[in-house]
């Protein structure tokens, strides 16, 4: 239900109590098979719910508003834990090369690990700057104006600091996949975080079009009809 707002004026966001009459919590979900609850998502079954104007949140129509004025920072916010997390396994793929021998050497001392320690260092500092970079854009400009930045790094950090703790979890072998470490939680979490707020097919679609209406506006093209 909406205002009449046009599209984006088509949502209405109300608090509906989980005490209310109709409101049942059927199952907690598993995310990657790792119980998420209580605090994850979980599958919730409402009937017949009925609600007087108190429920509403801002008002009629503007639950679209409501959305986008948490998903901007949530998303940065999403962004720097993924490099504080990825940073973590950095180091303890380091202590692991450092500590592990294989064939009389450390793992360390090995050109394949030391070509996927490079490759982390690199992608962990890509991920960083990005972040850092779009975080200067919101204070400077607004999440509004920040957008493509925001999308961008969305699409990027889960991406590059899955690569670093992917590299974490092969250095460690059999280790790395079980509750003895934290990298197979680590992998599975930043994976969600390519759905979670919006999946990267939807972002990149946002850097794209604000990307194509830029060159459009500097090649003075006023419709798409005329790429």
């Amino acid at each position: 239900a909406g205002g009449g707002g046009g599209r984006h004026g088509a949502h209405t966001v109300v608090i509906v109590p989980m005490d209310h009459p109709g409101v049942k919590l059927v199952r907690p979900l598993t995310v990657f098979g790792y119980d998420d609850a209580p605090h994850g998502h979980a599958e919730v079954s409402l009937t017949n719910i009925k609600l007087d104007a108190s429920a509403l949140v801002l008002g009629e129509g503007r639950g679209f508003e409501i959305a986008q004025s948490r998903l901007g920072p949530g998303r940065i916010h999403h962004c720097m834990r993924a490099v504080g997390l990825a940073a973590r396994c950095y180091e303890l793929m380091l202590q692991r090369t450092l500590t592990r021998k294989t064939f009389g050497k450390y793992l360390a001392q090995h050109g394949g690990c030391q070509e996927m320690i490079a490759d982390s260092a690199t992608d962990l500092e890509a991920a960083r700057l990005l972040t850092l970079s779009c975080a200067d854009a919101i204070d400077n400009v607004g999440p509004q104006k920040a957008r493509d930045k925001i999308a961008s790094i969305k699409v990027a950090v889960p991406e590059l600091t899955s690569r670093v703790v992917d590299r974490a979890v092969q250095v460690y072998g059999g280790a790395g996949v079980c509750q003895d470490f934290p990298l197979a939680r680590a992998l599975t979490g930043l994976r969600t975080l390519r759905i979670a707020d919006g999946p990267d097919a939807v972002h990149k679609r946002t850097v794209a079009g604000i990307e194509i209406k830029k060159a459009m506006k500097e090649l003075k093209i006023d419709g798409m009809s005329k790429l």
